[in-house]
């Protein structure tokens, strides 16, 4: 770790000491907290606070076969405990009994983890089975939203092609989660899908996986890291602008790895070196930048994983920031704000 991002860290963590334990903003200073095998008690639940979050995201998970298949499995005894329906239910009421907001986000996984915005079917009659289990699918979670009375809750994730080739079948399908579901929605659009989406009119929030490229460098510099998002800020703020909605980052964060701001949704298994530095510099360039724009609601760090003492650290080079400088610049921006 270089010596000036050592002092940038000593300045936060003396700066984070002066202000209060509990973060109080509006803003939503969120962790996207991953689905594990177990159950959640307090002790996942404390470094959560610990970090200032006031809102996570819950994922459970639906599964697909393949990228033209219609089937989704979702509910088996074969998932996570946090993959399901039970689980997601008991890690709201957890993160509830806490006061952390949430927001209920249920999640496609296409085997071998194939891109979800490439899921598109070969024929009207598949794309009906498609839209038939999705809807199954997303309208059970929006039922155990209400239920749970969850403040966001999100319809989908990077489901590209599924909206340009069936516009009307979500337009459709938000008027039947508004019938069960009374609270906010969203939907996350990947970064360079969010433009093109047809029904923003119909949710409260523009949400979006921000996965932005923003440098080439090997390990940006903070002003670096800050320029790179100049031009994605005037595109931000125009498409929030135009459809009179907030913009919410429904997922953010970088890998500590080499170039990590050269294309930060990679997240190729290949060994890479592990860089603190980049990650820790661009989140704190993303914090100065985008965090108090009048446009912005907050956002979802990607990802929190539920056993902190045993996540992350020094040598992993993943997006995960515990136990890593960039823990220390969340804990001090989301206090802050």
């Amino acid at each position: 770790m270089n010596t000036s991002f050592l002092k940038l860290i000593t300045l936060l963590f003396f700066c984070f000491l002066v202000h209060s334990c509990t973060s109080q903003s509006s803003r939503i200073n969120g962790v996207s907290f991953v689905a594990s095998r177990n159950p959640v008690d307090q002790q996942h639940i404390d470094p959560v606070i610990k970090h200032q979050a006031n809102h996570a995201a819950v994922m459970p998970f639906g599964f697909i076969r393949s990228l033209n298949n219609p089937e989704i499995i979702y509910n088996t005894e074969r998932q996570w405990y946090g993959e399901t329906r039970d689980g997601a239910l008991q890690y709201i009421e957890m993160l509830h009994k806490n006061n952390i907001r949430v927001m209920l986000k249920p999640q496609i996984w296409i085997w071998r983890g194939e891109f979800t915005g490439y899921l598109k079917m070969e024929s009207e009659e598949k794309w009906v089975e498609l839209e038939e289990s999705y809807s199954k699918f997303i309208l059970e979670y929006a039922a155990l939203a209400q239920t749970a009375e969850v403040e966001i809750f999100c319809i989908g994730t990077e489901l590209e092609q599924f909206i340009v080739h069936r516009p009307e079948y979500w337009r459709e399908l938000i008027s039947k989660i508004k019938k069960v579901y009374k609270g906010k929605l969203t939907y996350a659009a990947n970064w360079d899908e969010y433009k093109r989406v047809p029904f923003w009119d119909q949710l409260d929030f523009i949400g979006v996986d921000a996965y932005f490229p923003i440098s080439e460098s090997i390990t940006p510099t903070i002003a670096e890291a800050r320029e790179g998002w100049h031009r994605w800020k005037k595109e931000l703020k125009a498409v929030s602008d135009s459809n009179k909605r907030k913009i919410l980052f429904t997922e953010y964060g970088y890998r500590s790895v080499d170039h990590s701001g050269k294309e930060p949704w990679q997240t190729s298994r290949e060994e890479k070196k592990v860089n603190l530095d980049a990650q820790a510099n661009l989140l704190t360039a993303l914090y100065e930048e985008i965090w108090s724009e009048s446009w912005f609601a907050g956002g979802y760090i990607w990802k929190w994983f539920i056993d902190h003492d045993r996540a992350g650290g020094e040598d992993n080079n993943r997006f995960t920031p515990q136990n890593k400088p960039a823990g220390l610049v969340i804990q001090y921006y989301y206090s802050t704000d």
